[in-house]
């Protein structure tokens, strides 16, 4: 099976997390973090950086790595970088998503995520609750 090699950036912006609905192929309308493959020659951090620009016309400090996710689609295996990441320049303009909104913790459950990016979901809020601990109340996110 063939393996794509890709990379994700979970914006974060105070307490919400940035996520976009493909505008076209075989996942199209699916929730994903947006990102993309990575080229020859790249990095995982230069290919998230040259993506977010490319898609988004939005400059992003990459910060930690979050998670490797590896996924089986039917017709490929995913693997796919997944980092922690804030604006730092741009508007966040849609040059090939269908549609985007900032999410709470409390909202990632709201949006039909491809099932690559589902797997993120738990890491994120587990990651969250590390450094926030469980006790923060879900109104103040």
């Amino acid at each position: 099976m063939k393996t794509i090699r890709v990379v994700a950036a979970v914006i974060r912006d105070r307490n919400r997390i940035f996520a976009t609905q493909r505008g076209y192929g075989e996942y199209k309308d699916g929730w994903e973090f947006p990102g993309g493959k990575i080229e020859t020659g790249e990095t995982s951090e230069q290919a998230l950086v040259r993506e977010i620009k490319e898609e988004l016309e939005t400059s992003v400090l990459v910060e930690n790595l979050i998670r490797t996710v590896e996924y089986d689609y039917p017709n490929f295996h995913l693997s796919m970088d997944c980092y922690w990441c804030r604006i730092i320049g741009g508007d966040l303009v849609l040059r090939e998503h269908e549609a985007a909104k900032w999410l709470t913790y409390a909202e990632l459950d709201s949006v039909d995520w491809l099932p690559a990016d589902r797997i993120l979901i738990e890491t994120i809020r587990n990651q969250r609750k590390a450094v926030f601990g469980t006790e923060r109340k879900e109104k103040h996110e």
